[in-house]
Order: C-alpha cells, then structure tokens, then sequence
C-alpha cells in the first residue's frame, strides 16, 4: 500500500498533525504541501490535510482536493472552534461534500491557534457582527485554541491514522486470500 499526506498549513497547527501522520504510515510513503500538487495516480491512500477558513477547507487544500477522485482518503483538519463544537461537524460537511467521489476512511479534527492577524480583524472590524464579534466566550476559546495542537492531539491524530492502516491492511488481505 502506497501513501500520501497532503495537506496545507497557515500557521503551522495542520503542519504539525501532518507530520504525526505520516511517522505512523507505513512505507513507501510521501508527504507533500496541497501548492505543490502532487500526481496522487500511484497512490492507494490519501490522507488529506486542511486548515478551516471561513467553514471549510483553505483556499490550497480546496484547490487540492478537486485533483483527488476515486481513491481511499481521510481527513484531518485543525480549527478555532471546538472540534466536537456544532461549527466543527458544519466544516465537515463542507469538506465531506469537497471531496464527493472518493471512499472517506476517517476524520479527524482538532483546534489549532488561529492567526493573529485574523483575531486583531474580528476585535476591530467585525465588531458589531453578530457571529464574529469578540465575545468573552469566544475570546475563551481563542486562548484554548493557542494551545493546540499539543501532545496528545498529535498522539491522537497518530493513533486515528495508524488504525485507519490496520484496516486497510486487514481488507487488502482478505481480498487477496
């Protein structure tokens, strides 16, 4: 079995889960950023990394996944929210419905510091909106959010993809026996 990670990364948060990933995937396997756009023709598994912007995947990973058709894949994303959050399962659709056509083995989500510049924007220029405004919960959140991913979103990443592998190998050997 052949592997890829593909992922994009703003802040480092997917870059971090990225690389969990792929020490736990078995050899031969590759490990690339969603601009370089790789061929994914050779391979049999995909695991497919974003960041969440404005309720789904990035800009890259979106224009990433449209290459991708036919294949086995999970997901893994990091975001402010929550990831058990109503806003974290909305994103999910989102990117479920990007990546239509393809046999999704897994998700998996975690939060990841948002960029600074993005927090300085809602403090000042989306004041008065409603669903972006600063408020204290939200402002909780973003400084939860800082902290992630740590060690065990790492190791909770690995542990997801590591299984989402044995299945697959347990599948390929019951087809070929």
């Amino acid at each position: 079995m052949k592997s890829m990670v593909v992922f994009s990364s703003k802040t480092g948060n997917t870059e971090k889960v990225a690389h969990a990933i792929f020490n736990v995937l078995p050899h031969p396997k590759n490990i690339f950023t969603a601009d370089e756009f790789p061929s994914v023709d050779e391979y049999d598994f995909i695991a497919l990394g974003f960041w969440v912007d404005k309720g789904t995947a990035d800009a890259k990973a979106r224009a990433f996944f449209k290459t991708v058709q036919n294949k086995k894949v999970a997901l893994f994303g990091t975001l402010g929210a929550y990831p058990d959050s109503d806003h974290a399962r909305q994103c999910l659709d989102q990117v479920r419905y990007l990546v239509r056509g393809n046999e999704i083995l897994g998700e998996f989500l975690c939060q990841g510091k948002v960029d600074p510049e993005l927090i300085k924007m809602m403090a000042e220029r989306m004041k008065d909106d409603p669903y972006h405004s600063m408020t204290p919960e939200r402002e909780k959140r973003l400084k939860e959010a800082e902290k992630h991913p740590d060690e065990k979103d790492l190791a909770d990443a690995a542990l997801f993809f590591s299984e989402i592998v044995t299945s697959l190998k347990k599948q390929k050997q019951s087809c070929a026996g």
